[in-house]
């Protein structure tokens, strides 16, 4: 089960942002980097060119993500692969859940792989990390 495009962070440029001025929270397992989205009475937006302005709000209306795991983590492929599925799968189930515009990386730690963790402990830490981010709606 893949993301939808709409949700995938995909670009270089998007990644050094969200590390560049994202906030960070750490688990047993992940570290993410959170970007809130731009706040919406910005002055430039009322300036700008209409397509633009629907650039603008494609970006604030979807929470997008991107998942970063290393070598260090497994040299294996295929254990590497494995994890990004189950975190994806961790995240479909999140996505209704989730505040619009947010850009999100989840940084896999290598203690992912050491344990062989079942999809339901990866969704439990997404789910407590997004909520310290206060990206959950509720912040639960």
């Amino acid at each position: 089960m893949a993301l939808p495009k709409a949700h995938r962070l995909k670009s270089r440029k998007d990644f050094q942002a969200v590390f560049r001025e994202g906030i960070r929270r750490h688990s047993s397992y992940f570290t993410l980097r959170a970007l809130k989205p731009p706040s919406s009475g910005q002055s430039s937006m009322d300036t700008a060119p209409e397509n633009t302005q629907l650039t603008q709000k494609a970006l604030l209306d979807s929470t997008k993500f991107g998942i970063s795991i290393s070598t260090k983590v497994s040299k294996r492929a295929v254990v590497r692969n494995r994890i990004k599925r189950q975190i994806t799968v961790a995240l479909y189930q999140l996505l209704p859940r989730l505040s619009p515009g947010w850009r999100l990386v989840v940084v896999v730690k290598p203690t992912a792989a050491e344990r062989e963790c079942v999809s339901q402990e990866f969704l439990q830490e997404l789910e407590q990390l997004l909520a310290q981010a206060e990206v959950l709606n509720g912040h639960s």
